[in-house]
């Protein structure tokens, strides 16, 4: 707190120091003013008046005198007091509207931000301070506007890309049970063939739809976790075994190395998320007949979670595989891939949990390595 303060003050020492100087000004111009004003009545400022009355208004010189003396020597101090009021109102006039300045630099600069103006915020030297400030505000709206415009756009493209999806296998599951309702007397083989097919095109589609709910539930849902103890090697060994279908189909296996008795302490259905998005990524990106590899140890407050396949990913793409929307390839099948939230969500419930996500990579193997909390943590 006082550094903030120290530098506050220092921010507006050159505004202060030309205050200052202006009211100084102001003092040094009064006191001279005055100092003139009493001078010049002693000099033969008295008689110039006198004589003014007798020529103007026909007075004698004993009458000028009197009025002269009455209006004009009983009141010098009032007539000096008026002066210097007058004098020093219209020096702190000429200095407030200097001041004010300030204030219609700094308005127009709030303009140029409001407006967005692409050109930089200029004020007097003495306001340095506030226009790089201003100036920094403006670069940070407009990279904010840009991520912003950037992230609508990406989910705009991966919304369009998903309803051209949905369409493909919508269409083959019409056109297949047209085929088995035109043809009630089809072998039951070739029922059985379409039939499968059918089946398979509408699992496409359930996962395609599931995808839009991904999409909503990231940018609306407030993840909340309820925690409690978890056992961790059944949860994987769960996991593994729902995965199996789909690591069967391509040759594919998914072996656990953890002990038994290992426990996490977290939200089951959260981290049960996170570690299906993993799998999923994992399997598919990796080669067909390959194995997966699923290490989880203690350290010493963590637990470590380390999901290995086969396949590398750029190193310049490391970083950028648990951003929203972002998907390794840059082509879509109809078949496999997903919006790209998968991981990124993940990384979301990771961090809520009090731990950490990150990739490694050395071109021929991919490692996602999760560390979570062994024991509560205070918040």
């Amino acid at each position: 707190m006082k550094t903030k303060t120290a530098s506050r003050k220092a921010d507006y020492s050159k505004i202060k120091r030309k205050l200052y100087a202006y009211v100084l000004i102001a003092i040094i111009a009064a006191a001279l003013f005055v100092a003139l004003l009493r001078q010049f009545f002693r000099g033969g400022v008295g008689d110039r008046i006198v004589d003014f009355l007798e020529k103007s208004f026909h007075f004698s010189y004993r009458d000028a005198m009197t009025i002269y003396q009455y209006v004009v020597r009983n009141n010098m101090d009032i007539i000096l007091y008026a002066a210097v009021a007058f004098c020093f109102f219209f020096l702190c006039r000429v200095i407030f509207s200097r001041f004010m300045r300030y204030f219609d630099e700094v308005n127009a600069g709030i303009d140029s931000l409001i407006q967005g103006e692409d050109t930089q915020i200029e004020l007097s030297p003495e306001m340095a301070f506030m226009e790089q400030k201003l100036n920094a505000l403006k670069q940070t709206l407009e990279k904010r506007e840009q991520e912003a415009k950037l992230a609508e756009q990406r989910k705009n493209d991966l919304v369009m890309y998903l309803a051209h999806d949905v369409k493909t296998p919508l269409t083959s599951v019409i056109g297949y049970l047209s085929l088995l309702d035109e043809a009630p007397d089809m072998p039951a083989e070739q029922k059985a063939k379409y039939a499968r097919i059918t089946l398979d095109k509408a699992y496409r589609l359930e996962a395609l739809i599931d995808e839009f709910f991904e999409i909503t539930r990231y940018n609306l849902q407030t993840i909340a976790l309820t925690k409690e103890k978890i056992d961790l090697y059944y949860m994987l060994a769960q996991m593994t075994e729902e995965f199996y279908p789909l690591l069967a189909a391509n040759g594919k296996q998914a072996v656990i190395h953890a002990s038994e008795d290992l426990t996490v302490y977290g939200d089951p259905d959260k981290l049960a998320r996170v570690f299906n998005n993993i799998l999923k990524n994992a399997v598919a990106y990796s080669p067909d007949n390959s194995v997966i590899d699923i290490t989880a140890a203690a350290l010493t407050d963590m637990v470590s979670v380390v999901f290995t396949n086969a396949g590398g990913i750029p190193e310049d793409k490391l970083a950028s595989i648990f951003n929203k929307f972002y998907r390794l390839d840059s082509a879509r099948s109809a078949d496999a891939g997903g919006a790209g939230l998968g991981l990124a969500v993940a990384k979301e419930i990771v961090v809520l949990h009090g731990g950490r996500v990150y990739a490694d990579s050395d071109g021929e193997q991919t490692s996602f390595t999760v560390e979570l909390p062994r024991e509560p943590q205070e918040e």
